[in-house]
């Protein structure tokens, strides 16, 4: 890859942006300067509005489109729309970015946009491919990717834009850990020698400490409340901003308290499970044999690709395998027996098993994030009033109060995912399957998302989960299940 011109520069004097149809602001009072070629790591709660800014430094903010704006955002002195072509920003939802059926056209799509010449395009997908290891070759469909593998497709077609100002939102959340650490040692040699200027949201601080020459930590409606080198922001200010909910290097959350539990008692049976999809050459999943008890937390773990969220899915009963069975343990059939859970009536499958997706976007089906908790009850029979004291419990537990008549979709990536867990648990069902939930928590929610599942476990509830999260298996999880071995 070639080197930009130049690194771009960044100003913000009093900007702040309302969302539309939203009481609070998301950001306010903002007033900072990036100058060209730093590094920063952008720090603050979820729902800070750490996303929204590097939205809008990316020119993607459409005035027209209502809410409202004060005070200013520049990029080299302009508004950030009249600099697109200078910068790239990575999404929080990789899917989000990936708009061709290959791969490689993928990565051509941005550069046709930006009118590169045609002999020069190829060369630059295939060392943006190159660049963050891509494992397949340009002909590999989208649609068969892993959402890790997304990712690194969407960082590619990032790179391969070199642009003078280069924004990643959370650019390793959906990777396992040793993918993470290969995506970081490619982007610090990759930002090394763009040379551009670099805003970093990322959860993972430890490791991301080492890609950043400065911290930048913003609340919503605060503006900039930390600022200076790293190790000074967080030797200063470390022990507020942990309470506030930023991650802190060496602050982990409490740990769930002990509680005795019930008897574990066999929910979920998988017995030589196996899937492949529609025009694929190899199984996503082979020969899976696993239970799932109540009482107990499964974690899911694997490098990505391995086909932990197609597990997920067969063992929640929204995808009937190949090979193999997937069928309900005594305790969870009811009347069933060995019927295979994926054939159960969709008013028995939600009132006993609660399913977090890897996208939580794809599981809304309401205009209000109420009105999307109280679906899930409904549907399951539950009464209006049962329903209604489920979903204020819910919000406040998950500090998702203030928006309870937003629309889902314009939520955060971490509010999003709250959401998804959140409308799980409404129907208060035996067994929980979740994909990645952690994925986008700030370190107070990640928390409370620990201590509320640990509850639910050691209340009776089976609990199975997908997670490349080390720390998250380690606090919940009895039983880990590593696909190809079981430990």
């Amino acid at each position: 890859m070639r080197e930009v011109a130049r690194p771009a520069r960044i100003e913000a004097r009093g900007w702040g942006v309302r969302h539309p149809g939203r009481r609070d602001w998301a950001l306010r009072g903002l007033d900072l300067t990036i100058e060209p070629g730093e590094r920063v790591l952008l720090l603050g709660p979820s729902g800070a509005g750490k996303s929204t800014l590097l939205t809008a430094l990316a020119g993607l903010r459409d005035p027209t489109g209502g809410g409202e704006t004060e005070g200013s955002l520049l990029v080299d002195g302009l508004d950030p729309r009249m600099t697109r072509d200078r910068t790239g920003l990575l999404f929080q939802d990789p899917e989000a970015q990936i708009v061709m059926g290959r791969a490689g056209d993928d990565v051509a799509f941005g550069l046709e946009n930006r009118c590169v010449p045609s002999d020069g395009i190829w060369q630059r997908v295939d060392a943006a491919l190159a660049a963050v290891e891509f494992p397949y070759g340009r002909d590999r469909p989208t649609h068969a990717l892993s959402g890790g593998e997304q990712q690194r497709l969407a960082l590619a077609g990032t790179l391969a834009l070199q642009p003078g100002l280069l924004m990643l939102d959370e650019p390793t959340a959906s990777l396992d850990p040793g993918g993470a650490a290969e995506v970081r040692s490619v982007l610090a040699r990759v930002v090394e020698r763009l040379g551009a200027t670099l805003v970093l949201v990322e959860h993972r601080v430890d490791e991301s400490l080492s890609l950043v020459d400065r911290v930048i930590v913003i609340a919503a409606g605060g503006g900039v409340v930390a600022d200076g080198e790293p190790g000074s922001v967080f030797r200063e200010h470390g022990a507020r901003l942990a309470d506030a909910g930023v991650w802190v290097p060496d602050r982990p959350p409490a740990p769930p308290p002990r509680r005795e539990r019930p008897r574990p008692e066999t929910l979920v049976i998988a017995e030589h499970a196996g899937f492949r999809y529609p025009g694929m050459q190899v199984d996503a999943v082979t020969g899976v044999d696993l239970s799932v008890r109540s009482a107990e937390a499964l974690a899911i773990i694997g490098p990505n690709g391995s086909g932990k969220s197609t597990l997920g899915l067969m063992l929640a009963g929204l995808l009937a395998p190949r090979t193999g069975r997937v069928v309900a343990g005594e305790a969870l059939s009811a009347g069933h027996g060995r019927e295979p859970i994926a054939n159960w009536p969709a008013r028995e499958l939600v009132r006993r098993i609660g399913t977090v997706f890897q996208d939580p976007e794809h599981q809304f089906l309401t205009g209000s994030v109420r009105e999307e908790l109280l679906l899930g009850p409904r549907r399951a029979g539950i009464a209006e009033e049962e329903a209604a004291r489920r979903a204020d419990e819910l919000l406040e537990r998950l500090r998702l109060t203030s928006l309870a008549a937003a629309n889902p979709f314009t939520l955060s990536g971490g509010e999003k995912r709250r959401l998804s867990v959140a409308t799980a648990l409404a129907a208060a069902p035996s067994i929980l399957v979740l994909d990645e939930p952690t994925f986008g928590q700030d370190r107070r929610t990640w928390g409370e998302l620990l201590h509320l599942l640990a509850a639910l476990r050691d209340s009776g509830r089976g609990v199975a989960f997908v997670t490349h999260d080390r720390p998250f298996a380690h606090a919940l999880a009895d039983r880990t299940y590593r696909l190809g071995r079981a430990a």
